[in-house]
């Protein structure tokens, strides 16, 4: 099967190296020239994944180029960049193409899951996106992962569990598209949070304790936004926050780390210049959607005062003391 990646960096290039294992014929846009010479010359891309070499596909920055022909398409771009790509993508995608996006997030001035932003500017019928525990690097190097798959048709879950899944991947479909999108979207958000806990000097018993105060506060969330509250049982729910919000691997956790331990205003800028930190630009987004549906939060909130107008990260842990 002809199968297009739109979108170059880690996890975008670990769905592509299963998409190659398993027999599909796999082309890959990128945004990013110096990237696609780097891949050319290497079959390479070492600042994306070190040390990983990448079987021989079709990179290119030509958009029409990746997407002729192809059958489905994965579009694993930041969640920052989903409205941009949707409207390139638009007077090339016929109806018949599956689409399955791997990223995760809400739009910012629109506060819309991301589903809902291709939506809005493709006319396909079959949709799904895919969401659970898996660093980048670890779906490189052929680790089993598991993910949660969410469709919006019978189609679109078949199709993208054929091309995808294998012996080292495995795919639980489900009909639940807000729940996984509110899951994917605010584990990264709690990340930070557990970050801040690790970069205060708590144990991992604290750690441990607001992973599960959060537990609930995600169930609460899918069900105010008319998902299923089982949901949060899910790869792309508690399997998904368990591994965020524990490994140095994950950037949001990182960055949160620095947070905590009080990293200096320029450390926090630089790191954000060069790392996509989607939890930061998420919490932005979940704060205003929590406020225009008028759905009480506080965890958001405490977030949200620690990390954009920087008050004391301390905050975090008196609230998870307090709250009843």
């Amino acid at each position: 099967m002809k199968v297009a990646v739109i979108g170059n960096g880690a996890f975008g290039l670990g769905i592509a190296l299963n998409l190659k294992k398993n027999g599909h014929e796999v082309k890959i846009w990128s945004d990013n020239q110096e990237k696609v010479i780097e891949y050319n010359k290497t079959g390479m891309l070492n600042k994306v994944l070190p040390g990983v070499k990448i079987p021989k596909v079709l990179m290119s920055n030509d958009l029409i180029e990746v997407v002729r022909d192809v059958e489905v398409i994965f579009i694993m771009v930041a969640a920052r960049f989903m409205d941009e790509t949707a409207i390139q993508l638009k007077p090339l995608v016929s109806k018949k193409v599956i689409i399955c996006i791997g990223s995760k997030g809400i739009e910012a001035h629109t506060y819309s899951f991301l589903i809902d932003v291709v939506l809005r500017n493709i006319n396909t019928r079959n949709i799904g996106i895919i969401s659970g525990p898996s660093f980048a690097i670890d779906l490189a190097h052929n680790e089993p992962i598991a993910f949660s798959l969410a469709c919006n048709s019978k189609k679109a879950c078949k199709v993208i569990k054929n091309v995808l899944q294998n012996d080292r991947v495995k795919l639980r479909a489900t009909n639940d598209i807000i729940g996984v999108e509110i899951c994917g979207s605010i584990k990264n958000v709690i990340a930070l949070a557990a970050g801040m806990v690790s970069g205060l000097g708590y144990s991992e018993s604290t750690q441990a304790f607001l992973i599960t105060e959060a537990l609930h506060d995600l169930k609460s969330l899918i069900d105010s936004l008319g998902g299923k509250k089982s949901t949060v049982m899910s790869y792309a729910g508690v399997g998904d926050l368990l591994l965020t919000c524990t490994s140095v691997k994950s950037r949001n956790y990182s960055f949160g780390r620095m947070i905590g331990s009080k990293a200096s205003k320029e450390e926090i800028e630089t790191y954000l210049k060069y790392n996509t930190v989607e939890g930061y630009y998420t919490l932005k987004s979940i704060y205003k959607l929590i406020k225009k549906k008028k759905i009480k939060l506080p965890i958001i909130d405490i977030i949200y005062k620690i990390i954009v107008n920087y008050e004391d990260p301390i905050l975090l842990v008196d609230f998870l003391i307090k709250k009843k």
